[in-house]
């Protein structure tokens, strides 16, 4: 019983020291804080700081070897320092900006699928790979790339599905190492 009666006899004392450290000391530790670090909310925790380290201190504050106001000056400013310090050492923080897009993927696997599919129809027929050009990468019509090619509409269609399939195919080779290889049309256009 004696313990307890003693820890808040001490705890009482302690907020009182501390509440009378704040009342005679926190505006010039605030203002000290606030023009070392130029914000105020900065100020506030390093004043917070100070009393948290003089609580846990006491002896330091009735040790006789100078003011208690020069004790608290000091270590204000030591914890500034060691804030200073310790955001020098880690990389700068950028913001984040809302105007700009999310970082791309790499698009290293986006460059090797292009040589592959462009690898895939240099095995085509020159009539196949017109066809799947016309429609694919100018995006015609059928009825477009008909008359683009000069052949009937219905030619278009089959050559653009027979040569999907053949692509198809092609692909599926290339992912299945090992299976036979694909026999691409080069004779008439179907």
């Amino acid at each position: 019983m004696a313990a307890l009666w003693s820890r808040t006899r001490r705890r009482t004392s302690d907020e009182v020291m501390i509440r009378a450290l704040y009342e005679e000391h926190g505006r010039a530790l605030l203002a000290y804080a606030q023009r070392l670090t130029g914000d105020r909310s900065a100020a506030e925790d390093v004043v917070q700081e100070t009393l948290i380290r003089a609580w846990k201190n006491p002896d330091s504050l009735v040790n006789g070897k100078g003011s208690v106001r020069g004790w608290l000056l000091t270590v204000t400013r030591n914890i500034v320092t060691d804030r200073y310090r310790a955001r020098a050492a880690r990389p700068t923080e950028v913001a984040e900006s809302s105007t700009g897009g999310p970082v791309e993927k790499d698009h290293a696997e986006s460059v090797v699928d292009s040589m592959v599919v462009m690898e895939a129809l240099d095995r085509l027929s020159p009539d196949h790979r017109e066809v799947l050009m016309e429609i694919y990468f100018q995006g015609h019509t059928v009825a477009e790339a008909a008359k683009i090619l000069g052949i009937p509409a219905g030619t278009v269609k089959s050559r653009s599905h027979y040569a999907l399939k053949a692509l198809r195919e092609l692909y599926t080779d290339k992912q299945q190492p090992g299976k036979p290889k694909l026999v691409v049309w080069k004779g008439a256009a179907a």
